[in-house]
């Protein structure tokens, strides 16, 4: 601590110098009754309300004598002829040790206008600019700190007091930015009556639509009865044709086992007596009943029940050999013999078609497909020609005879009720999508006036020198290789996500692709205030950043990726 020296005048300090460096006893501030540079603030986010731009010019100075470095808000702990108590209450000294260039006050409270103190502040007036505090050390230090150079009042230095012209140049930005904010106040009003419309009008359409909506859902029902009576008599009549059809088969296969027969034991009366020993079964070893190599005469004689069979007693002994049988016209090649068909319904199942670990993945988000599944089996054609692949004992038997006329009729009716039926039902789900697109939109969170459900439909694209950036919001956020590529899914819509006091600043995108060994990608979208609805600014380190603007809007969204940045202007 520097020694004592003489009192000095806590209020001016006389020195020499000349010019800026000249001072009177007391300093002259300004008073104005409103802080400019608080309106950026006020503009910047919200465009709430209008702000008023007090210019220095015509307003009158208010000579207000305080000791220097004093702001006025402190002037009242400043009286001179009382003691002065320090500002954190530790002491009270004489009022003219108050800038005596000694440091009297552990908070140095006592030495606003000197260097003294070292956790000193001294406060700039800058008449005509921002006031502002500046470290008590900077003070008579030889670099001029003050706009208007009341920190070097007695260090010599030649400063310039440049307050009026900064006070000048900040007032044209204010005014520019007042200009944007009331422009931006207007789109934001117009935005809103929009949206009021806008939901009015969805409302009016929701009510129509399912108005609508009830109409059509009499109308399937109706079409569902229809449906069901064309069926009933176009299935018993196809049942009558299919049965006639497999009883006209079970003929034919009868006919043909016969004349098989009769060709066999043909081949086996081979001294063509006109039947069948155990000597001329045993030429046949394939017919051996225990397949053990030794077909002797016992098992001979057991399939033929007796020493000799004719044609008409043959007909027990070839069904036990049929199967077994090879033909001698034909050398190892079992006698194809036709058998009863095993009906099987078609299979619906696609993982038949398909080993498990192939079986192809659907999308789940169709809430459809369960109802076209509960009535698939109305909805099913018969084909009115058959198109199923042969058998192969259909190659003698044929294929099922087209239907009669009368059935044909029943079955025609029947599908043209199948395709009204589907009709309708098709045309009601579309009706339903409407209607729950509609509600969504109606009950979605677009702020609280709605202001930002202009966006709701709309994307925005930013271009850089390797990506595409697209930011479609309340859906979602994407980036594309702009040479080719799949596009990457950064986030779809999650919630607004700003401060408690003001959650619509900030938009979060949620479950986007996941990173590599990594969790999945996420955008947080910041808004701000401008004229035009653009995307700004896209910046990726650990996180992506993009930045839009228009009326009262803005955003800035974050999300994890590569690390690359980019501006943008759609």
């Amino acid at each position: 601590m520097a020694a004592r020296v003489a009192p000095m005048d806590p209020f001016c300090t006389s020195h020499s110098g000349s010019g800026a460096h000249a001072r009177d006893k007391s300093d002259t501030f300004l008073v104005l009754p409103h802080r400019l540079y608080s309106f950026y603030q006020v503009t910047t986010m919200h465009c709430h309300s209008f702000v008023l731009l007090l210019f220095a010019v015509g307003i009158s100075a208010v000579e207000v004598h305080r000791p220097r470095g004093v702001p006025l808000s402190k002037r009242p702990f400043y009286e001179e002829g009382k003691p002065f108590t320090c500002l954190d209450g530790s002491r009270t000294v004489p009022f003219n040790r108050v800038n005596d260039d000694y440091c009297d006050c552990p908070d140095g409270s006592d030495e606003p206008g000197t260097s003294a103190c070292p956790n000193g502040h001294f406060h700039c007036t800058n008449a005509g600019f921002r006031p502002g505090f500046i470290p008590s050390s900077r003070v008579n230090d030889g670099i001029c700190d003050c706009c208007d150079t009341t920190d070097e009042y007695n260090s010599g230095s030649n400063c310039q007091n440049t307050c009026k012209e900064l006070g000048r140049k900040e007032r044209e930005s204010l005014q520019k930015l007042a200009e944007v904010a009331k422009e931006g106040f207007l789109l934001k009003q117009q935005l809103i009556q929009e949206a009021k419309r806008g939901i009015e009008e969805k409302k009016a359409k929701l009510a129509e639509v399912e108005v609508g909506k009830k109409d059509m859902d009499a109308k399937v029902e109706a079409l569902r009865s229809v449906k069901e009576v064309a069926e009933k008599p176009e299935k018993e009549a196809k049942e009558r044709h299919l049965k006639a059809w497999e009883d006209q088969k079970a003929v034919i296969r009868m006919e043909k086992d016969k004349a098989k027969m009769a060709e066999v034991f043909a081949e086996l009366d081979d001294d063509a007596d006109g039947s069948i020993s155990v000597a001329e079964l045993l030429t046949h070893q394939e017919l051996d009943p225990d397949s053990d190599g030794s077909f002797i005469d016992v098992e001979a004689q057991v399939l033929l029940g007796v020493d000799r069979v004719d044609l008409a007693a043959f007909e027990t002994v070839w069904n036990s050999i049929k199967d077994k049988y090879i033909s001698e016209t034909k050398p190892n090649t079992p006698i194809e013999t036709p058998q009863e068909d095993i009906k099987e319904p078609p299979t619906t199942d696609d993982s038949e078609q398909y080993p498990d670990e192939d079986i192809p993945e659907e999308e789940d988000d169709e809430e459809d497909d369960d109802e076209e599944d509960e009535d698939s089996d109305d909805y099913k054609s018969p084909p009115t020609t058959q198109t199923q692949e042969k058998k192969p004992d259909e190659d003698d038997e044929g294929t099922m005879p087209p239907y009669d006329e009368e059935t044909q009729q029943l079955i025609d009716v029947a599908q043209k009720a199948r395709d009204e039926f589907d009709e309708a039902e098709r045309a009601l789900r579309e009706v339903d999508d409407q209607i729950r697109n509609i509600e969504k939109e109606i009950s979605f969170d677009f702020g609280p006036n709605a202001e930002f459900a202009y966006m709701y439909s709309q994307c925005y694209e930013l271009t850089t020198g390797e990506y595409v950036y697209k930011l479609c919001p309340f859906n979602r956020v994407s980036q594309k290789p702009k040479f080719g590529g799949s596009e990457t899914n950064l986030g779809t819509w999650g919630k607004w996500a700003g401060p408690e006091d003001n959650i619509y600043a900030v938009m979060k995108y949620e479950h986007g692709t996941g990173c590599w060994q990594g969790p999945n990608r996420s955008t947080t979208v910041k808004l701000t205030c401008g004229t035009e609805t653009v995307t700004i600014m896209m910046n990726c380190r650990s996180d992506a950043s993009i930045s839009q603007t228009r009326g009262t809007t803005g955003t800035t969204a974050k999300a994890p990726s590569r690390p690359h940045s980019h501006q943008m202007i759609p």
